[in-house]
């Protein structure tokens, strides 16, 4: 009898063990050992950045990010409803403003369409999230940006080794994050990363997570950080998976190809996007969307899958349908049918770094025993 397959297994299968047993070995165990820096230089080289500060995860990334823009009480900052709450919350946080895009509903990302109809005088940054596989489509938001003199704030958490047009994700606007949870490209257990060209944004981002103390009198303190120091032994697995990135980059192309050929003719289903005009998927994850003939929806399609042995996760839920947001009034009123749709009736099957061929032909074979 077939094993359950699991929604995410991580792949460790480099230098992971040599280079933890080296932190152990020499005692650098510690936020100040010798593999943070060297990951932090790995990562910025990946994205061609000038500056990488790493941090304990992907949300801590998204929260330095925002402080370290210092961009007022009150600023707005547009972005998508269809993403993980850590990017609404970094924001509120701070006291600023989410205002929310709805989603293109064939690569599910943004609609850069809607960004410039909710400009206002008290917007201040953009955050572009790039969602599950294919990018934002970022010429005509830069575009928007510079004209509007607005920041960009890039979450480019689930793309590490993805590219717009031919340009590393994660390079772009004036700072980018990355997270290394278990799910990612590459993992460091938890573990996030902060990007940026700017150095006063670079500098602020290490004071921020670092308690803001200063050289001078280390706890003598002018503003309020962050404990959000990632240690050696995460950056120890870091270095090792960036090794092996061009590999993992291949497999997961190779994965969601493969999902493809065997799940296209199912005529309830919508597939990922295999490409956009600026980029080919990278399927971070491979998700599937329930058309409105399917009787069901994806809570129900998930609990049959499971009963099958194969793992899933649902899709995010949508901002402006957080309850802890509606609790304090935000978004009331506002409508996104594309995100609520997506969040309704989409799901992923199994796409981690570890999974097998086999595997793949055993997920693929439920999804059709489902939609049959």
């Amino acid at each position: 009898m077939a094993d359950f397959i699991p929604v995410n297994e991580p792949l460790l299968d480099g230098n992971e063990k040599k280079y933890l047993a080296e932190c152990i070995d020499t005692g650098w165990i510690s936020a100040e050992g010798p593999f943070v820096r060297r990951f932090e230089q790995g990562m910025a080289a990946a994205v061609n950045r000038k500056f990488g500060i790493a941090v304990c995860n992907g949300t801590a990334a998204l929260e330095t990010a925002v402080a370290a823009l210092e961009l007022g009480p009150g600023a707005e900052v547009i972005m998508p409803a269809f993403t993980i709450i850590s990017c609404a919350a970094a924001v509120v946080r701070r006291g600023c403003v989410p205002v929310l895009v709805d989603s293109d509903p064939v690569t599910w990302n943004m609609q850069v369409g809607q960004i410039e109809r909710k400009i206002t005088p008290r917007t201040k940054a953009i955050m572009a999230v790039h969602i599950y596989g294919l990018p934002v489509e970022m010429d005509p938001l830069l575009a928007i940006a510079r004209k509007h003199g607005l920041r960009i704030i890039e979450d480019a958490a689930q793309m590490l080794g993805q590219t717009y047009k031919g340009k590393p994700c994660g390079g772009f606007g004036d700072i980018s994050v990355f997270s290394f949870y278990p799910n990612k490209h590459i993992t460091t257990g938890e573990g996030g990363m902060v990007l940026t060209d700017d150095e006063h944004l670079a500098n602020r981002c290490r004071s921020l997570r670092n308690l803001c103390f200063k050289q001078e009198k280390r706890f003598v303190h002018d503003e309020l950080g962050y404990n959000f120091r990632m240690t050696n032994l995460q950056a120890a697995l870091g270095v090792a998976q960036l090794e092996l990135l061009g590999e993992r980059i291949a497999r997961k192309r190779h994965m969601g190809k493969r999902y493809t050929e065997v799940l296209s003719d199912i005529s309830g289903l919508q597939l990922p996007a295999s490409t956009a005009p600026y980029a080919e998927n990278i399927f971070w994850v491979y998700g599937l969307l329930l058309k409105d003939a399917v009787p069901f929806d994806a809570e129900e399609a998930m609990r049959r899958l499971s009963v099958l042995k194969v793992g899933t996760r649902p899709f995010f839920w949508p901002m402006h349908e957080q309850p802890v947001f509606r609790k304090t009034g935000l978004f009331t009123g506002q409508v996104y049918p594309v995100a609520e749709r997506m969040a309704r009736r989409g799901f992923y099957i199994p796409s981690g770094a570890a999974l097998t061929d086999d595997q793949i032909e055993q997920a693929a074979a439920a999804v059709r025993e489902l939609m049959r």
